[in-house]
C-alpha cells in the first residue's frame, strides 16, 4: 500500500505551523475545487487528496498520531500490519495491544471518501478503551461550514427592499433585501455555501449587509436625519419650507418665527420602516441661509431694522 505523505501533498515542511498548513490547503482547495473544475476527474482526485491531508494535519492530535506512526510505516508493512491499522500493532508489549481512548468517529467528524491508506491507517483494526473494534464510515450527511460574504447596498435599497444577484461557486444567486434592513444585518441562505468534499452537504451562505453612506440622509436607528436650507426672512418671520422625503414625496414643514439655525424639526412617520410595519421619524435640521451680495437699498433697510431693534 502506498504511503501518503500529507506534508508533500500540501507542499509544506514537516515543521510547518498550523497557519501555514491552513494557507496551503485553502490555496490548493480553491484551485482543485469541483465547482471550478466540473467533470474533471483529475482535479476531483487532487481535491480529495488535499482535503484528506488537511483533515489529518490541521488537527494537532491527528497530526501527532500521523507523525508518530508515519515515520515507521515501512516497519509496520514488513511486520505484516499492512492489512489492518498500524495502530493495532503500535505499542504491542507483553501480549498487550495499543488502545485508543476516545470516540474514533468523533475524532474524524465522520468524513469519508478518503484513500485506502487513510482508512487502513486510522480505520479497521482500531480498538477503543473497552476493546471494541471501530472503523471509519463514509457519509455525505456531514454539513460543511458556513460561507460568509458581504453585500454593499444603498440606503434606498434598505428602505424600499430590493433584489440583488451575486455569484457564488459559479452560480448566480438572487438575494432578497427586506424593507428596513440595517447595516450589519445578516441574511442566511440555506444550502448555498460551499461543500467540504464532493458529495457532502453544503453549508449555508451568510450575507452581511453593508449600507453605503447617503448624500441626503443619515440613519439613527429607525429615524432619518436630513438638512434643510431656510432663507433668513422665513427663519425670522416664520413660514413654510418644502422638503423631499426618502420615498420621493414632497411635503411642507412649518417654520416658526425666530427659528435658529441647527434646530431640529421632527416629522413623524417619515423615517425607516420597522418590522411591525410602522415607520420611524424624519428629523430635519434647519440651516438658515444668510443672503449674499445685498443691494444698497437692501442694506439700508436692514440697517434701519437693526437700528429700530436697538432703540
Amino acid at each position: 500500500m502506498e504511503f501518503k505523505d500529507y506534508y508533500k501533498i500540501l507542499g509544506v515542511d514537516k515543521n510547518a505551523s498550523q497557519e501555514e498548513i491552513k494557507k496551503a490547503y485553502r490555496k490548493l482547495a480553491l484551485k482543485y475545487h469541483p465547482d471550478r473544475n466540473p467533470d474533471n476527474k483529475e482535479a476531483e482526485s487532487k481535491f480529495k487528496e488535499v482535503t484528506e491531508a488537511n483533515e489529518v494535519l490541521s488537527d494537532p492530535e491527528k497530526r501527532k498520531k500521523y507523525d508518530t506512526l508515519g515515520s515507521n510505516w515501512k516497519q509496520y508493512e514488513r511486520a505484516g500490519f499492512d492489512q489492518g491499522s498500524p495502530f493495532s500493532g503500535f505499542g504491542r508489549q507483553s501480549g498487550r495491544s495499543y488502545q485508543f481512548h476516545g470516540d474514533f468517529e468523533d475524532l474524524f467528524n465522520n468524513l469519508g471518501g478518503f484513500s485506502d491508506f487513510f482508512n487502513s491507517f486510522f480505520g479497521g483494526g482500531f480498538e477503543d478503551s473497552f476493546g471494541r473494534r471501530t472503523t471509519t464510515r463514509r457519509t455525505s450527511s456531514q454539513k460543511a461550514a458556513d460561507t460568509t460574504a458581504e453585500l454593499n447596498i444603498s440606503l434606498y435599497d434598505a428602505f424600499h427592499g430590493s433584489e440583488k444577484f451575486i455569484v457564488v461557486n459559479g452560480q448566480k444567486i438572487k438575494i432578497k433585501i427586506p424593507k428596513g434592513s440595517y447595516d450589519g444585518k445578516k441574511l442566511r441562505l440555506k444550502g448555498q455555501g460551499q461543500s467540504s468534499f464532493p458529495g457532502s452537504q453544503r453549508g449555508d451562505l451568510i450575507i452581511t449587509l453593508k449600507i453605503a453612506d447617503d448624500p441626503n440622509f443619515e440613519r439613527e436607528g429607525n429615524d432619518l436625519l436630513m438638512n434643510s436650507d431656510v432663507d433668513l426672512m422665513t427663519a425670522i418671520l416664520g413660514g413654510e419650507n418644502s422638503i423631499t422625503t426618502i420615498d420621493g414625496k414632497t411635503i411642507n414643514i412649518k417654520i416658526k418665527e425666530g427659528t435658529d439655525s441647527s434646530k431640529f424639526l421632527r416629522v413623524k412617520g417619515h423615517g425607516m420602516p420597522t418590522q411591525t410595519g410602522a415607520r420611524g421619524d424624519l428629523l430635519v435640521k434647519i440651516s438658515v441661509r444668510v443672503p449674499k451680495n445685498l443691494s444698497k437699498s437692501e442694506k439700508e433697510k436692514l440697517s434701519k431694522l437693526d437700528f429700530l431693534r436697538r432703540t
